[in-house]
């Protein structure tokens, strides 16, 4: 059987992806994954076959275009205002980005370009002829060629997100190309999904208005080494703050908590363990000594055994935590983060505050609380018993390849 994959150019939305290529590989299908030429390195690392032709626009814009649409329309709950869209600069008033010379000039290119992706993918999926599709929700290149193709497609959820949540959080693009509609299947809408493959555990209870697909979260955090230190188990707790690989890119400077955490935990009766870019490492200075430093240090790595984690609510640092049975302390800057985070403390499992809320106190009060508190524990220990029991990315292949193979 003939599997095409297609993806975001956000590596980190597809990741919960990697291991249902994997299985499809381990059973013997074949395996191709369409993405953008940024991605085809990464898609490779990950030990699957890219092909990279798809183009349209950037995630790092899409999302900067969301939040100043959410600005604009008075659901941005921070009391700075987004990023310049198209610089990343900070601005002082929302009409700093001219929004009409954008309409008029530079969307109909990246339309055009967006139409050249949907185009790329039913090209080869015509050429190639796969029997089954699956896509995450940033690429709707995917979808559009199994309508094309008439086969069966899912959408992969990437985190506690969902497709069907309100309409400003939306991870699903618009199609400003025009594109299902120049096939002859109408203007796209949500409706067009007819499955989605969820790797939550039950207890987020993430909305999907579509078949869902459950399957076991597997961790895929990328390929970086993991110390030999990380085989032991820590002498006393440990906690563990990861940052996102370009917050500070998508969401502005004041999204850049670092700083703030290390301080809040210094001086704390635990190890603090720091995973972040080397420039946002750089960018910390001298740090405690009880503070341990691992650039790209996958979390699957080092979080089980760990007393708490502290990160951004990025949907692979919450489902790995998840996953690891780990309380967790989220500070989010962007509606897709704020949601993960309330998901996951609706659960008791986690601690969530707005970002311009998490000053040194909170974040050293929440994280002492999760230290002290045995029902967040206890709760994280029922969402790793959920994931365990969801049928394993192999047992979503047996599903997905009747589903292919069926009359």
């Amino acid at each position: 059987m003939r599997v095409l994959f297609t993806v975001s150019s956000w590596p980190t939305q597809y990741a919960a992806m990697v291991p249902l290529g994997w299985a499809f590989q381990a059973a013997g299908h074949e395996v191709r994954v369409l993405c953008a030429p940024s991605q085809s390195a990464a898609v490779g690392r990950a030990g699957l076959v890219p092909v990279p032709v798809l183009a349209g626009m950037e995630e790092v814009l899409r999302l900067r275009l969301q939040y100043h649409a959410e600005a604009v329309t008075g659901v941005w709950p921070y009391p700075w205002l987004p990023p310049h869209p198209l610089t990343g600069e900070r601005i002082e008033r929302l009409d700093a980005f001219d929004a009409g010379h954008f309409d008029t000039v530079i969307a109909p290119e990246l339309a055009e370009s967006a139409a050249r992706s949907f185009d790329a993918a039913v090209a080869h999926a015509r050429e190639w002829q796969p029997d089954l599709v699956l896509h995450d929700p940033g690429s709707l290149e995917g979808l559009l060629a199994a309508k094309v193709l008439k086969i069966p497609s899912a959408l992969c959820l990437w985190g506690p997100a969902s497709p069907h949540d309100p309409e400003h959080m939306r991870i699903v693009p618009t199609d400003h190309s025009g594109s299902f509609t120049r096939y002859g299947l109408g203007t796209f809408d949500l409706t067009m999904i007819e499955r989605v493959v969820d790797p939550n555990p039950p207890s987020l209870k993430v909305p999907v208005e579509a078949e869902r697909l459950p399957v076991r979260y597997v961790p895929y955090n990328g390929g970086g080494p993991a110390p030999a230190w990380t085989a032991r188990p820590p002498e006393g707790p440990r906690v563990v703050v990861t940052w996102s690989t370009a917050l500070s890119t998508v969401s502005g400077p004041d999204s850049y908590l670092l700083p703030r955490i290390v301080a809040a935990l210094d001086g704390l009766d635990c190890e603090v363990v720091l995973t972040a870019t080397a420039r946002d490492v750089a960018a910390l200075g001298a740090v405690p000594a009880r503070v341990r430093v691992a650039e790209h240090l996958p979390l699957a790595a080092v979080l089980p055994g760990c007393a708490a984690v502290v990160h951004h609510g990025g949907s692979g640092s919450s489902l790995t935590a998840m996953w690891a049975g780990v309380p967790q302390f989220i500070a989010t800057f962007a509606s897709e983060q704020q949601i993960t985070g309330e998901r996951v403390a609706a659960t008791g499992a986690a601690l969530h505050v707005p970002g311009h809320l998490a000053d040194e106190t909170a974040i050293r009060a929440g994280v002492e609380r999760l230290l002290d508190d045995s029902t967040h524990t206890s709760s994280a220990a029922r969402l790793r018993t959920e994931i365990a029991e969801t049928p394993t990315p192999a047992a979503l292949v047996d599903r997905l390849e009747a589903l292919a193979t069926a009359d």
